[in-house]
This record gives C-alpha cells, sequence and structure tokens, in this order.
C-alpha cells in the first residue's frame, strides 16, 4: 500500500468512531474497530471502490465537496476539520522552515510586564522559544528541554509534575498533531517527531490515533516541586506576526491557593535571580 498521509488519517479516525454513536445498527461480527469502509463511503456520499482508493493512497487529491463530506461522515469539525484539509494540500503549510523562529521584542517586553501571569511563547515544534520569569519558574526543574513535547514524554518526573498526565500527553500530541500538519516539511518539526517516535513508545500510541486538536481554555493541574499543587488555566494565542508560534498564558482564580502559590513562586525566582 502506498504511503499516504490521507489514507493514514481516514483510516485512524473511522477506526475511533462507534457505529452506535452515530445510530448505526451493526449486523453480525464486525471485523474491524470503529466504522468500516463501505460505512464511511455511504455516509459520505462516495462510491465505496474511491473511499477505498484515498485510504489506500491510489488517489491523493480529493475535491473540496469531498473533503467536505468526509469531514461531516467522520464527525471531524474545528482542528481536525482544518488538518484534513491541510493533509491534502488544499490549505497552505507554512513552509520548510528555513528561517530560524525568532520572538519579537515587542512579545518579550509584554511578557515582561505580566510578573503574576506565566507565560510562554512555544514555536512549530513545541520549543519553548521564550517566557517571562514567572513562565520559566513554573516550567523549571525539568531533565529535558526546552521542548514542550520532550518534557512531557521523556522526562522521568513529568508523571509527578502533571497529575493528569495521561490527559496532559494525549493533548500535547493532539496538538503537535495539528503542528505538524501546518509545517510538515519542517526540519525541526520533523526531527522531534522522529525523535519522540524512536524514544516514547507512549507518544508513538498517541501519535497513531490521528488526533488533531489545538490548545484551547483548559484547567492544568501541576505539582511544583517547590510550591506544590496548582491549578491553572490555560489560554493559547496565534502570535499573528510569526505564523506557527503560540503564545502560551496561565493564570490562576483570584483569591484561591493556586493564587497565592504563584505569588510564592514568582518571589522565588526574583531571589533566585538576585
Amino acid at each position: 500500500m502506498p504511503d499516504s498521509p490521507l489514507g493514514e488519517y481516514l483510516r485512524a479516525r473511522r477506526g475511533q468512531i462507534s457505529p452506535d454513536t452515530i445510530g448505526l445498527v451493526s449486523h453480525g461480527r464486525r471485523r474491524v474497530p470503529g466504522l468500516r469502509r463501505e460505512e464511511v463511503a455511504t455516509m459520505a456520499g462516495l462510491s465505496v471502490d474511491y473511499y477505498t482508493r484515498l485510504e489506500q493512497g491510489r488517489e491523493r487529491h480529493p475535491s473540496v465537496q469531498v473533503v467536505e463530506a468526509l469531514c461531516g461522515a467522520l464527525r471531524l469539525d474545528g482542528d481536525a476539520r482544518l488538518h484534513l484539509f491541510r493533509v491534502v494540500g488544499l490549505v497552505p503549510n507554512l513552509g520548510d522552515g528555513a528561517v530560524p523562529e525568532r520572538v519579537a521584542p515587542e512579545l518579550l517586553r509584554l511578557m515582561d510586564l505580566w510578573s503574576h501571569t506565566p507565560a510562554i511563547v512555544v514555536g512549530r515544534a513545541y520549543d519553548v522559544l521564550a517566557g517571562n520569569r514567572l513562565g520559566y519558574a513554573l516550567f523549571a526543574g525539568f531533565e529535558y528541554g526546552p521542548n514542550l513535547l520532550e518534557k512531557v514524554f521523556l522526562d522521568p518526573g513529568a508523571r509527578g509534575f502533571y497529575p493528569d498526565w495521561s490527559r496532559v500527553a494525549a493533548s500535547a500530541v493532539a496538538g503537535f498533531r495539528v503542528a505538524h500538519g501546518r509545517a510538515p516539511d519542517d526540519p525541526r518539526v520533523c526531527g522531534v517527531l522522529r525523535s519522540l517516535l524512536d524514544r516514547s513508545p507512549d507518544f508513538a500510541a498517541l501519535w497513531e490515533r490521528h488526533e488533531a486538536r489545538g490548545k484551547r481554555l483548559e484547567s492544568k493541574r501541576f505539582h511544583h516541586p517547590e510550591v506544590g499543587e496548582l491549578t491553572l488555566r490555560m489560554n493559547a494565542f496565534d502570535v499573528r506576526a510569526a505564523p506557527g508560534q503560540e503564545l502560551v498564558v496561565y493564570h490562576a482564580d483570584p483569591g484561591s491557593a493556586s493564587a497565592d502559590a504563584l505569588v510564592l513562586l514568582g518571589a522565588l525566582a526574583a531571589v533566585a535571580e538576585d
């Protein structure tokens, strides 16, 4: 079977849809997890032969209408839908990363003004390109870095640092799938992917799921070695001046124990710098 990112994505996504959740009645023993090819083809309004050619890599250039139909059949929305359009080449990617990533001085100055808010800038391959003092203090103490994926999957202290490690890991891989779709030829993105596939079975297993979901507003728990438990809300913003970069900002609910812990963390970081 020819190598086909489109085919891999389609097979992975249909394999994770339970027939029961979309109202399909199963007849007889199912030999495959999730949906059958003919079921996806029928829901998308395609012939089974044409859909089979898509999965097998013998057809690589479906029309916009076909991709829209596949998104509906596979229940793709948001980032997952956009990722499918990128996979088939209907959305331009970010190029090959020939220009080194740099953070704009104006953004650095802005982050430095947030003395009570951890903030970092993440690049195309999840490298931490910059951070304010509290951001660096929050993520201090890892053996690996400055790449967030390597911290999650290769650092022996990661499962202690993230009490909800399984959820964090799944979210990180789904986000990296989006990043890889934006810049599939970027040398650094490809290098991080190869390294983690070789070195982390957990990453490899999650990567096989082909989930594509960018960072979004969510609550995340940390166990920091200096200030203990924190529950922080995370916001991620695309840096419009540098496509592929994201500004990630964390904050605690006012008056909470986590807010007090951030104040303490900031004080410890300030003393460490003196």
